[in-house]
């Protein structure tokens, strides 16, 4: 088999790669990394020394990718099956790639921000740069809610920007309500239905008893 994905379903990062492989029905092995074993670390920086995922391998075409918004830009341009991920559109395409990034930068980032937060120990804890987090997640939403319409990031057609913007709303949403953003809150319920990202959902769920902040 020509792809690899190298990624651990609880991964953030790891669902955007997954949704667009998925996406695009593409075949690949899945390696699950488990990064607290020194041996699988081991291995899998002998793969991408930073050892952090997802990284897709594509022994085809000779290319170790890391990076998921590498990733997916990657398999639209080497996978026709994957080619409507990225727009063809000049200006589309970087219109899509802006709204990966903000979403990113904005949304996806700050969040994690709060969950490394939430697992310092006792004496270690910053409820201050928590709170700039989630001040950076708001606005982060208020950027994202004008942009997306009655389907898509992008209009009727499903790309890179939506699989980047279902793990970071699916869990930004824990650590900031997207009650008050009812646009966002109503994509976010259209991307869990979407049959690439409930399967996603779906191979992720064994794993949610270890995400910190799934007890609210």
């Amino acid at each position: 088999m020509s792809l690899t994905l190298y990624y651990h379903p609880l991964s953030s990062f790891c669902w955007k790669a997954l949704i667009a492989l998925y996406e695009a029905d593409l075949a690949f092995e899945p390696r699950l990394v488990n990064l607290g074993d020194p041996v699988d670390r081991a291995a899998f920086q002998g793969v991408w020394p930073l050892a952090k995922f997802p990284v897709l391998r594509d022994d085809a075409h000779g290319q170790t990718v890391p990076e998921s918004t590498i990733i997916v830009d990657y398999l639209a341009q080497h996978y026709p099956a994957a080619a409507g991920l990225v727009p063809t559109d000049p200006d589309l395409a970087w219109q899509t790639r802006l709204r990966d990034r903000l979403i990113d930068s904005y949304i996806h980032l700050p969040f994690q921000q709060i969950v490394s937060e939430r697992m310092r120990p006792d004496d270690k804890h910053d409820p201050f740069g928590a709170e700039q987090a989630r001040s950076l997640i708001r606005q982060g939403y208020d950027i994202i809610a004008p942009m997306i319409g009655d389907a898509w990031a992008m209009g009727e057609t499903f790309t890179l920007a939506d699989c980047a913007a279902l793990p970071a709303l699916y869990y930004a949403d824990y650590g900031v309500s997207l009650a008050d953003w009812p646009g966002l809150a109503a994509y976010l319920g259209r991307l869990k239905a979407r049959p690439s990202i409930a399967r996603v959902l779906a191979e992720a769920e064994p794993y949610f008893q270890y995400f910190p902040l799934k007890d609210g």
